[in-house]
C-alpha cells in the first residue's frame, strides 16, 4: 500500500495545525459559523443530530493493521469505542467532541491517515473492487490508478469548491463490485484489440433525489490520458454545473439536461484544447511507480492436493464452518489462498441489534492481530460495509473462522437478505427523515434462519433514511426508503434495482408502509418469489432474474391486495 513521503506527511501535519487554530478561534467566538463551516467540511467534520461526526478517509478501502489499531485507540479516547464503515469504504466516528477533533486528526496523521476531502464539494475518496489485485479475471489491478487519481485530486485547488460533491470508482473486471455506474465518474479498466490498456469512461451516474445510471462517453481512453481526460470532465462540470440550486448541482443533472452527446462534445473539445498531450499525460514511469505500491506479497507455495484434503475434512466435520467457507470466502489468483469476508452484519447479538457496518474497538484490535497473523497485516473495507482479509492461506481458514466466531464476526450471511446496506438514519443523521436501525432489527428477527436465507439465494437489501440515498436503496434488489408523514416514519419499498454490471433503478412497489409492517411486507415479497420462481433440479431462479421476468405486479398484489 502507498506510504507517505516526507512531503505528504508535512502537508497533512500542516493541515492538522491549521484546523487546530481554526477550531480554537471558532470556539473562542473569533470565527463565525459561516466561515468555520467550509473549513470543518474540508476536514471531514459534520454536525449530526446529537454530536459532531468525523469521517476518516480510507483510500480505496485499504487499511494496515497498525492503522486499524490507531482507530480503535482513538474511539476509546475520544468516542464511544466503536466506528462505522460506510459504502465509500471510509470509517465514521459518531460521537467526538468538537474540541477533541484536532487531537484526533493529529493521532491519525501519526499513522498516515487523515479526514481531508471526505466531505464538502470536492473529489471524495476513490473506491474500487475489494478483491483488486487478487482476482484472476481482472484486466489489471485498478488500485494503482486509484492512487494516481488520489494524488492528483487531493488538495487540487480547482476541485476544492465544485458545484457539488464528486465521486469516482475504478474496477478492473467485468463484474462490478464498486457500483461504478452510479458514480459521477466510473472507470472500467480494459484492453483493446492491440492489447493496450485503457478505460471505458462512464459519467453522470448518481442516486439521491434524482437517481440516474451513468452514460459511457468514451469507450476506450488510452491509459496515458487518464488524468487529462478526467481534468477535462471536471473543467466542463466546473464551468457549466449549477451552483444556484444544490439539488440540481450534481454532474448527473448537467449530463441529463445537456444531453449525453452535447456533454461528450464539450469534454472532447476541452480536452483537446487544454489538456490532451500536456503535463497531465502519464508515462510508463508514472504507472511503474504507482504499481510499485501494490506488489504481490511473498506467497507460499502450497501443496494444493494436501490443502484440499485437509480442508474437506474440516468442511465435512463442521457445518457452521462449511457455511462460512461457502458464503464468506472468495477465490484467489494464487493456489492455496482465498479471501475471507468479515461480516459486519452481526444482526441481533445477545438481544441487542448491532448496526450494519459497526465494529467496536475490541474487535478492531483483534482484527488487526488476525490480519498480522493471517493476511499480511492488511484489511480492506468494502462498498457492502464489510471487511476483507484478502490473502489467507486455505490451511489457516478454519483457525481464522474460530477466532472470528469468538469475536461475533463470523456470521455466514454474505450475499443474503441480511447482508444489508443500511445508513445510520434518524438516530444519528440530521438529514434523515426516518429511523433505519429499528427496521433493520425487525427484518433481522423475521429472517433469522440461515438455511432459509441460503434457500432464498442472493438478495441485496438496501435501506436509506432519506432521499439522499446514502445506502443506495434505488439499486437494491429490495430497496427501502424512510419517509416522514406528519411526524411518523413510513417506508417506501422498491424492487428490481442493481448496482452491478447490469445496473438499473428499482421500481416503487406502491404506497409506503408503516414502521411495524416493514418486515411482514418483505416476507410477503419473498413469499411470492419462493412460490413462483422457476426451479431446475437444485438450481432456483435468482431473485433478481425473477423480478425482471414477472415485473412488480405480483408483488403489489401480495402486499396491497
Amino acid at each position: 500500500m502507498y506510504q507517505y513521503t516526507q512531503v505528504d506527511q508535512a502537508m497533512v501535519d500542516e493541515r492538522v495545525a491549521q484546523f487546530r487554530d481554526q477550531t480554537r478561534r471558532y470556539l473562542a467566538g473569533e470565527l463565525p459559523e459561516e466561515q468555520f463551516l467550509p473549513l470543518r467540511l474540508q476536514n471531514g467534520l459534520y454536525i449530526q443530530r446529537h454530536a459532531p461526526m468525523l469521517r476518516i478517509a480510507i483510500p480505496y478501502g485499504l487499511l494496515a493493521s497498525y492503522q486499524l489499531r490507531k482507530i480503535a485507540d482513538i474511539t476509546r479516547k475520544y468516542d464511544k469505542s466503536y466506528g462505522h464503515f460506510t459504502t465509500r469504504t471510509n470509517i465514521q466516528l459518531n460521537w467526538p467532541k468538537l474540541e477533541d477533533v484536532p487531537d484526533i486528526l493529529a493521532e491519525l496523521a501519526s499513522v498516515q491517515m487523515h479526514a481531508i476531502q471526505t466531505s464538502g464539494n470536492c473529489i471524495r475518496n476513490t473506491t474500487t473492487d475489494p478483491y483488486a489485485g487478487i482476482n484472476a479475471n481482472e484486466v489489471e489491478d485498478p488500485r494503482p490508478y486509484c492512487e494516481i487519481i488520489r494524488q492528483w485530486s487531493t488538495f487540487h485547488p480547482e476541485f476544492a469548491f465544485l458545484p457539488r460533491k464528486f465521486k469516482i470508482a475504478v474496477i478492473g473486471t467485468e463484474q462490478d463490485r464498486a457500483a461504478t455506474q452510479v458514480h459521477d465518474i466510473g472507470l472500467h479498466v480494459l484492453k483493446n484489440k492491440e492489447g493496450e490498456v485503457g478505460f471505458e469512461v462512464i459519467v453522470g451516474g448518481g442516486l439521491g433525489r434524482t437517481p440516474v445510471i451513468g452514460k459511457t462517453i468514451c469507450k476506450f481512453l488510452p491509459r496515458e490520458h487518464l488524468l487529462s481526460y478526467l481534468d477535462a470532465i471536471l473543467r466542463v462540470y466546473n464551468l457549466h454545473g449549477r451552483r444556484d440550486n444544490k439539488y440540481k448541482a450534481r454532474i448527473k443533472i448537467l449530463v441529463e439536461s445537456m444531453g449525453e452527446k452535447e456533454f461528450t462534445k464539450l469534454v472532447e473539445a476541452e480536452w483537446k484544447a487544454h489538456s490532451k498531450d500536456g503535463e497531465l499525460t502519464l508515462s510508463d514511469e508514472n504507472f511503474a511507480t504507482a504499481k510499485s505500491y501494490f506488489t504481490d506479497f511473498d506467497y507460499e507455495q502450497i501443496d494444493a492436493l494436501a490443502c484440499q484434503t485437509e480442508l474437506k475434512k474440516q468442511l465435512d466435520a463442521n457445518k457452521a464452518f462449511a457455511d462460512w467457507y461457502a458464503h464468506n470466502t472468495v477465490a484467489h489468483k494464487i493456489t492455496g489462498y482465498r479471501a475471507a469476508i468479515i461480516s459486519l452484519k452481526a444482526g441481533v447479538v445477545n438481544g441487542k441489534y448491532v448496526p450494519a457496518g459497526d465494529v467496536n474497538a475490541e474487535q478492531m484490535d483483534a482484527l488487526a492481530d488476525l490480519a498480522d497473523a493471517y493476511s499480511f497485516g492488511e484489511i480492506r473495507a468494502t462498498h457492502q460495509q464489510n471487511l476483507v482479509f484478502a490473502d489467507v492461506k486455505m490451511t489457516d481458514l478454519y483457525t481464522l473462522w474460530q477466532a472470528l466466531t469468538e469475536l461475533k464476526l463470523a456470521r455466514a450471511n454474505i450475499g443474503t437478505l441480511t447482508d444489508m446496506i443500511v445508513c445510520p438514519g434518524f438516530d444519528y443523521c440530521s438529514l434523515a427523515n426516518a429511523t433505519t436501525h429499528n427496521i433493520a432489527e425487525q427484518i433481522e428477527n423475521q429472517f433469522d434462519n440461515l438455511d432459509y436465507l441460503y434457500d432464498l439465494g442472493e438478495i441485496q437489501l438496501n435501506m436509506s433514511g432519506c432521499m439522499n440515498a446514502c445506502a443506495h436503496h434505488h439499486v437494491g434488489d429490495i430497496g427501502i426508503l424512510g419517509v416522514d408523514k406528519k411526524g411518523e416514519h413510513w417506508y417506501q419499498i422498491s424492487l428490481g434495482g442493481s448496482s452491478k454490471a447490469d445496473a438499473r433503478l428499482g421500481k416503487i412497489l406502491g404506497k409506503a408502509v408503516p414502521a411495524d409492517a416493514v418486515a411482514d411486507t418483505i416476507q410477503s415479497i419473498v413469499d411470492v418469489y419462493t412460490r413462483d420462481r422457476q426451479q431446475e433440479e437444485d438450481n432456483s431462479e435468482p431473485f433478481a432474474d425473477f423480478v425482471e421476468r414477472v415485473g412488480i405486479a405480483p408483488f403489489k398484489e401480495a402486499v396491497y391486495g
